[in-house]
Order: C-alpha cells, then sequence, then structure tokens
C-alpha cells in the first residue's frame, strides 16, 4: 500500500505527516510527529534566524528524522516555510540542517504553496464544488487562490503574513493607538487593491479559508454571543467585532481567549486585520474553514490521487 510523508517545518512547529491511500479514505493518516518551535523569537529585525534558532531547526528536523525510521524510510518531503524561505540566511540554514541530519530542506514559492492549498482545499470540498476561492494567511505571507477545477485559474502570493505585519507595525503585539490600527488597515488595503486581478467571491461560489489563523479566528466568533455557532464558518460582521476585542487585549489576555493559543496570541490582533481584509478586499461575507492546505496539497500530488469522485475525503488532524 503506497505512503508518503511530508515534514513542514514553520515558524511554531516542524510537522512530520505520513499517510497512506486506502480505499474509503483519500489520506489515511499513518504518522503525525510534531515538534515545537518558536522561531518568531529567533529572528532580528531583517528576519534573519540567529544560532539558537537555527540549532532548533536542526533539533527538530533531527528528531521528525528519527520518528519516520521507525516507518522503515518513508519517501518524506521535508519543506521549510516563508520563516526560513524569507530569511536572508537561508542558505546557511539549509546547508546546516543537511549537514547535521542529512535532510536537505527544500522551499516553495508563495504562488507554489498558494497552487497547492487550492487543490488540497478543492478535494477537501469534494464533487459538488464550483468555483472556489481559497484563503491563507500564513506567518511570513498571504496566499490567495481560484478556479473550477482541479487546478486554481489564478493565484497570489502577497508579503502581508501576521509574523511580518507584526514585527512590522505591532511590535509585542500590541496597538500603541487607534490611529496605528487605521494605518494597518489602510496599509492592508492598499497592498490588495494593488493586487492585478484580485479574485472575487462569486454568487453561488464558495470561500474557503485554510490556516491557522483563521481557524482560531472562527472559534473565537464562535464563543462570543448567547448562544454557540458553528466553528467551520467565520461571519465578516463578527470578525470585526474579534478585532476590537484583540485590539483591547495584551497577548496574554488574548492566550485566555477561547480558540486563541498562547504562542499565536502575540500576532492574533495582526491575522485578525489580514483576515478583516482580505474578506473585505475579495468580497467575502463569510468564509467555511478548510482543514487542508499546501502539506496535504503536497500529500495528494505525492500519492498521485486523482481529483475526489465522491464523498468527503478523510484525514485525522
Amino acid at each position: 500500500m503506497r505512503q508518503a510523508g511530508v515534514l513542514d517545518v514553520g515558524c511554531h512547529s516542524a510537522l512530520l505527516t505520513v499517510v497512506r491511500r486506502r480505499p474509503g479514505a483519500v489520506l489515511e493518516p499513518v504518522l503525525s510527529h510534531k515538534v515545537r518551535l518558536r522561531l518568531h523569537e529567533t529572528l532580528d529585525r531583517k528576519g534573519r534566524l540567529d544560532k539558537a534558532g537555527m540549532q532548533s531547526v536542526e533539533r527538530a528536523v533531527a528528531e521528525a528524522v528519527a520518528a519516520d525510521s521507525r516507518l522503515r524510510g518513508t519517501d518524506v518531503f521535508a519543506f521549510a516555510t516563508s520563516v526560513i524561505r524569507d530569511a536572508p540566511n537561508r542558505d546557511e540554514i539549509i546547508a546546516r540542517v543537511a549537514r547535521t541530519t542529512g535532510t536537505r530542506l527544500r522551499v516553495l514559492t508563495g504562488e507554489e504553496e498558494a497552487r497547492l492549498a487550492y487543490v488540497a482545499a478543492r478535494q477537501w470540498a469534494g464533487p459538488t464544488a464550483g468555483q472556489l476561492l481559497v484563503l491563507d494567511i500564513g506567518g511570513g505571507t498571504v496566499e490567495i487562490a481560484s478556479g473550477v477545477g482541479e487546478q486554481p485559474h489564478t493565484v497570489h502570493s502577497m508579503p502581508l503574513g501576521a509574523r511580518r505585519i507584526t514585527r512590522d507595525w505591532l511590535p509585542g503585539g500590541t496597538a500603541p493607538s487607534q490611529r496605528r490600527l487605521a494605518e494597518i488597515r489602510q496599509h492592508l488595503r492598499r497592498s490588495l487593491e494593488a493586487v492585478p486581478g484580485l479574485p472575487q467571491a462569486e454568487p453561488g461560489g464558495r470561500v474557503l479559508a485554510s490556516s491557522k489563523t483563521f481557524e482560531q479566528l472562527a472559534r473565537l466568533t464562535a464563543a462570543q454571543g448567547k448562544t454557540p455557532r458553528d466553528r467551520r464558518q467565520l461571519a465578516l460582521p463578527r470578525l470585526r467585532t474579534s478585532v476590537s476585542l484583540l485590539a483591547d487585549a495584551g497577548p496574554s489576555r488574548r492566550a485566555k481567549l477561547p480558540g486563541i493559543s498562547r504562542h499565536r496570541a502575540e500576532q492574533s490582533l495582526a491575522g485578525a486585520l489580514i483576515a478583516q481584509s482580505l474578506m473585505e478586499a475579495c468580497g467575502a461575507k463569510h468564509v467555511e474553514i478548510c482543514p487542508w492546505s499546501t502539506r496535504e496539497g503536497l500529500l495528494l500530488e505525492r500519492l498521485g490521487v486523482p481529483y475526489t469522485t465522491g464523498g468527503r475525503p478523510r484525514l485525522a488532524g
């Protein structure tokens, strides 16, 4: 039975995912091994990883490789996301990891990440989905893809990620004033308006949001109000309310809010501002939370999984 693995090295974790194809499940989990990272704390103002950051990546990759060895050498595609891809000392990081672990991290362009997120979202959405608009907020970049088929018609990647906006506009994760919030909104709006052919939500189409940022915001908004709400949906009016809630709280208080994890609390305000700006720019009144993104897109393509012809695919986690 064919199986494949992906090692996704990001800002907050290195996640090894191994799956196989089996009747009734497009991707059946075999192994999931996560090593927590805090690379955002090891970046200087220019985005370089310091020595401690590089050592933590080496340890995380080594641990993942050891976990994979129990599976007798599954073919694993190891890649690094924007925190390493955009670092000025990227080549040094990749060389050190290769030298100490025997695993060479690859980097994907933002456009390729957008394409793979779309491929995953298309498979997850199922055969009845028509026009899809896929939004993904990462730490360094934002990806947008749209289309009606198995592959997207348009892909875009912009340097508007939650970690980047926090670093450049919200040091410490807090807004010093309402004026600063207005400046960030203006920056995001102008940046998105400058994107040629920015996809728009279409009548009868679906808008899927595939990132931890959107997922946590959906949980936060679902917990607000007197009646429970669907955590798989995020509506723009309630998101605007949540932006105000996050702006009024520091990172330590945000970490106690429903849905906001401690290690993402500092950049949660930036993430909410970006999500709001994305939805407004794309004309999306609400989004559906899609648990699949670039990682699952890679797994689908490495296993040669054809576009689903019925039922919703399954993957734990």
